[in-house]
C-alpha cells in the first residue's frame, strides 16, 4: 500500500504541468504575515515590526497541514518540538534548549486570550483555529511565569467573521476517525455565537504482546460555544466555554532487553477539562482597557504499569482534581502621535490541586525489592511479607497562587524603536502530604530444623507535614528595532525567563518506602524537604534577529540567532536504584545558542515553497549530580535540529465541476536527540515525508493524505526504570482521506 501510494503521488507531481488551468488564484494559500490580521490583546497587529522570533499559521494553513494540536506544529515551527509519547498528560515542548517532561510548562498556552495554567490539559483537538502565534524565546515579561520558552497563542474562529455550517469527516489507517460540526450565526451586528463538537478515535498502532491488544487506542469528545457581543462600537465582551472528554490508553513503552511491548497490567488516561473565559475589551481613541477572567478545571486519573513488564511489580494510580482562577487587566495606549507605546497591566491566579498518587506492591516487587534484599542482609533470620499485595498511599493538598505587576515601554525615533519592559512576580505554594503504610511481616529464625516464626512486625506508618515555598522575581527586557521602510526590520533584545519551583510529588513512594526498609534495618532515609522540593528555573536569552520582506518576488524571510545562559535547569531524571519515581532537580547552570530560519516564497499564483530550520547546541556547563560531572555533555531529550520543507502546487480548472486542486509534498526532520545525560545513546536525525492531494469545490473539498510514507523508523522517548532500558517508537505510515464542507448561509 505503501509503495502504490508513493508512485501515485510521484505520477501527479510529474504530469502538474499538463493540467494548468487559465483561471487565475486570487490568493496563495499560504499568505504573507503582513496581510493576516493577528487579534492580540499584548501584540500589535504586524508582528514583523516587533522584536520577537515568531511563526503565524493561518486557519487556511492548518487544515492544508491537518493541525488540530499542538504536536503538529512540531518542526513546522524552527526549534519547536513536541514529542509525541506515552499518552496526552506527557505534552513535553523543547525550544531553544529549554523543555520540561513533567511538571511546569516551559511553554505558556492561551486559547482566545485565555492562559492554560496547567501542561496537562495542553494536548487537545481544536477543529476551528483561526490562527496559531508562536512567539519563540522568553516571554516572561508580559505573560509571566512558564513562558521562558516561548508562548503559543490560538485563536479560534470568530461567528462575526464567518457565519452558517462548517463540518469535517475523516477517515484513516490505524482505526482514525474524527469528526467536527460547527454553527456560527449572526444574530445582529452586535452579536453573534458559535457552538462546535468534536469527535476523534483511534484504534491504535501499538499492541501489547501480554494480552495482544491494542494500547494506544483513543476516543475523545468536545464542545466549544464563542459567544462575542459589541454593545458599543468601542466596546467588546467575549465568553468562550469549553469542555473535553478523553478516554486513551497509550504508554506503548517497548522493553530493550527483549524488543518487545508486554506488561501484565492496565495503563490508561482519563481526562476532563472545562474552561470558560470571559474577555471585555474597551477602546478610547487613546488607549485601550482590557479584563480577561477565566476559570478553569482539570480532573484525570493516570494509571499505569509501572514497571512495563509482565510481571507483577507494581503499579501507580494518578488521580487529580485542579481548579484555577485567573484574572488579567491589561492597559494599553499610545502618545504622540504613535511615537511613544506602552503597555501596563496586573495578574493574578489561584491554583488549588487535589492529588492521590497510591503505589501498590505486587507479588513480584514485594519478593524483589524488598523480600530478598532484606534476607540478603540477614540470613538467619529472614522475612516473609504478610500479604502479595500492599499500597504505599500519598496524598496532596497543593494550593498556589501568583500576583504580577508589569510594563513595556516603546518608543519610535525615525526608523528606530527602543523596547523597555520589566515585570514583578510574586508566587506562593503550600503543599500538605500525607504518606501513609498499613501492613506486615513475619521474621523467620533459621536453624537446622529449619524456618521457624521468632517475630511480627506490623508496620503503621503515617507521616503528615506542609512544605511551603515562596518565589519572588523581576522579568526585565531591553530591546531595539531598525525598520525598514518597505523590507522589514532588525532587532537585537535581551530577556530573562522564569519557570516557578515546586514539588516532586512522585518521590513520596520512594521516601515511604525508605521508612519502610529503615524499619528492618537496612536502606537510608530521604531529607523530605531536600528530596521534594525544587528551585526555580532562570534564563538570561540574549537574541539578534530580522524580519525581511521582499514583495516585488513574493518572499518572506525571518533569521534569529540566540544565546541563552540558564541557571538552575529543571530537569526530569529517575533515580538510580530500585525506586518507583521521577523527580525533578537542577541542574547548576547551561547554556544554549544556535539559529532559525523561516522563509516562504510565492512563486506564481500556481507554486509555493515554505521552509524552516532549527539549529540548537545545548550542554551542561555545571551539573554534578553526587556521582558523576556532567559538565560538557549534551542536554537530553533537546533536539539539534529541526526541519521542515513544504512544496504547494494549487491547480485552477476551467471546468464547472472542478474549482481547484492542491498538491501538497512536504518533509520534516528532527535530530539527532541524546536520550541520556552521558550522552552514550541517542536518536539520529531522521526525516519523514508527507504528502496530499485536495480537491476543491464550491463549498467543498475532498482529501487524500499520508504522512511518514517512508515508513521511517524512530524513537521518540528514552528512559531507565529499575535499572530496565525503555523505549517507544515512532508511529509508522499513516494515510487517510477527509471531507469539508462549509456552508455560508
Amino acid at each position: 500500500m505503501k509503495h502504490r501510494f508513493l508512485t501515485f503521488i510521484a505520477g501527479v507531481v510529474t504530469f502538474l504541468p499538463l493540467f494548468s488551468g487559465e483561471t487565475a488564484m486570487e490568493d496563495s494559500l499560504y499568505v504573507t504575515l503582513k496581510e493576516i490580521n493577528i487579534t492580540s490583546i499584548k501584540q500589535t497587529e504586524r508582528l514583523d515590526d516587533e522584536p520577537e522570533a515568531s511563526t503565524v499559521l493561518s486557519g487556511k494553513e492548518l487544515e492544508q497541514n491537518g493541525i488540530v494540536t499542538m504536536r503538529g506544529v512540531s518542526d513546522v515551527v524552527p526549534n519547536f518540538f513536541m514529542p509525541d509519547y506515552g499518552s496526552r498528560i506527557t505534552s513535553t515542548i523543547y525550544v531553544r534548549g529549554i523543555g520540561a517532561r513533567m511538571d511546569h510548562p516551559a511553554v505558556g498556552l492561551n486559547v482566545d486570550n485565555v492562559p492554560y495554567l496547567n501542561k496537562d490539559a495542553y494536548d487537545f483537538d481544536i477543529s476551528d483555529i483561526a490562527s496559531v502565534v508562536m512567539l519563540r524565546g522568553p516571554q516572561s515579561t508580559l505573560y509571566g511565569r512558564n513562558t521562558m520558552g516561548g508562548v503559543i497563542n490560538i485563536t479560534t474562529l470568530s461567528p462575526f467573521s464567518f457565519q452558517g455550517w462548517r463540518a469535517y469527516l475523516e477517515g484513516g489507517l490505524g482505526g482514525r476517525i474524527r469528526a467536527n460540526l460547527g454553527w456560527y450565526y449572526k444574530f445582529s451586528s452586535k452579536s453573534a455565537l458559535s457552538i462546535s463538537g468534536d469527535y476523534g478515535h483511534l484504534e491504535g498502532f501499538f499492541r501489547n504482546e501480554y494480552n495482544n491488544k491494542k494500547i494506544d487506542k483513543e476516543n475523545s469528545f468536545s464542545l466549544r460555544s464563542k459567544f462575542q457581543y459589541h454593545p458599543f462600537s468601542n466596546l467588546r465582551i467575549q465568553n468562550v466555554i469549553g469542555a473535553n472528554i478523553l478516554r486513551q490508553g497509550g504508554y506503548p513503552y517497548e522493553y530493550v532487553g527483549t524488543g518487545r511491548i508486554e506488561y501484565n497490567d492496565t495503563c490508561f488516561y482519563r481526562r476532563f477539562t472545562f474552561t470558560d473565559g470571559l474577555t471585555i475589551a474597551y477602546e478610547h481613541s487613546r488607549f485601550s482597557l482590557t479584563s480577561i477572567s477565566s476559570v478553569q478545571h482539570i480532573n484525570d486519573n493516570m494509571t499505569l504499569d509501572q514497571d512495563f513488564l509482565p510481571e507483577s511489580y507494581f503499579t501507580l494510580t494518578q488521580k487529580k482534581r485542579e481548579t484555577s482562577l485567573t484574572e488579567e487587566v491589561v492597559l494599553k495606549g499610545s502618545v504622540a502621535k504613535g511615537s511613544y507605546n506602552w503597555i501596563t497591566g496586573g495578574m493574578f491566579f489561584y491554583k488549588d490541586l487535589d492529588m492521590r498518587a497510591p503505589v501498590t506492591f505486587k507479588d513480584v516487587g514485594i519478593r524483589e525489592l524488598i523480600e530478598d534484599h532484606r534476607n540478603n542482609s540477614n540470613l538467619s533470620y529472614p522475612i516473609s511479607w504478610d500479604s502479595r499485595l500492599f499500597t504505599l498511599n500519598s496524598n496532596f493538598k497543593i494550593p498556589t497562587y501568583g500576583l504580577a505587576l508589569y510594563h513595556e515601554s516603546e518608543y519610535s525615533l525615525g526608523n528606530w524603536d527602543f523596547v523597555a519592559g520589566l515585570r514583578l512576580d510574586y508566587e506562593r505554594a503550600d503543599m500538605d502530604f500525607r504518606s501513609f503504610c498499613k501492613t506486615g511481616y513475619e521474621i523467620y529464625h533459621k536453624n537446622e530444623n529449619g524456618l521457624e516464626p521468632y517475630r511480627h512486625v506490623d508496620i503503621d506508618i503515617d507521616d503528615r507535614g506542609k512544605i511551603k515555598k515562596d518565589f519572588l522575581t523581576l522579568l526585565p527586557k531591553f530591546a531595539v528595532v531598525y525598520k525598514f521602510k518597505e523590507r522589514g526590520s532588525l532587532y537585537a533584545k535581551v530577556t530573562k525567563g522564569y519557570k516557578a519551583g515546586g514539588f516532586n510529588t512522585q518521590m513520596f513512594s520512594d521516601v515511604l518506602q525508605q521508612r519502610l526498609m529503615g524499619i528492618m534495618g537496612i536502606g537510608s532515609q530521604y531529607d523530605v524537604e531536600d528530596i521534594v522540593a525544587y528551585k526555580p528555573e532562570k534564563s538570561w536569552n540574549y537574541e539578534i534577529g530580522a524580519h525581511l520582506r521582499f514583495q516585488e518576488i513574493g518572499l518572506n524571510l525571518e533569521l534569529t540567532t540566540f544565546f541563552i545562559d540558564c541557571h538552575d535547569q529543571q530537569l526530569t531524571m529517575f533515580p538510580d536504584g530500585t525506586t518507583t519515581g521521577r523527580i525533578m532537580t537542577n541542574a547548576g547552570r547551561t547554556r544554549s545558542f544556535g539559529g532559525e530560519f523561516a522563509g516562504q516564497l510565492h512563486l506564481n499564483r500556481h507554486w509555493d515553497f515554505n521552509l524552516s530550520y532549527g539549529y540548537t547546541n545545548a550542554r551542561f556547563l555545571e551539573f554534578f549530580n553526587g556521582i558523576k560531572d556532567f559538565a560538557g555533555k549534551r542536554l537530553p531529550y533537546v533536539p539539534s535540529n529541526t526541519l521542515f520543507g513544504q512544496l504547494l502546487y494549487n491547480l485552477s480548472l476551467s471546468t464547472q465541476k472542478f474549482s481547484q486542486l492542491i498538491f501538497d509534498v512536504n518533509m520534516r526532520g528532527t535530530g539527532s536527540i541524546y536520550w541520556n545525560e552521558e550522552n552514550t545513546l541517542r536518536q539520529k536525525f531522521y526525516a519523514q515525508l508527507g504528502a496530499s492531494v485536495t480537491w476543491q469545490w464550491n463549498n467543498w473539498e475532498f482529501k487524500l493524505w499520508g504522512r511518514n510514507l517512508t515508513d521511517t523508523n524512530y524513537y521518540t522517548f528514552y528512559f531507565i526504570s529499575m535499572g530496565n532500558e525503555f523505549l517507544q517508537r515512532g508511529r509508522p505510515i499513516e494515510a487517510g482521506v477527509s471531507v469539508r464542507w462549509n456552508f455560508n448561509s
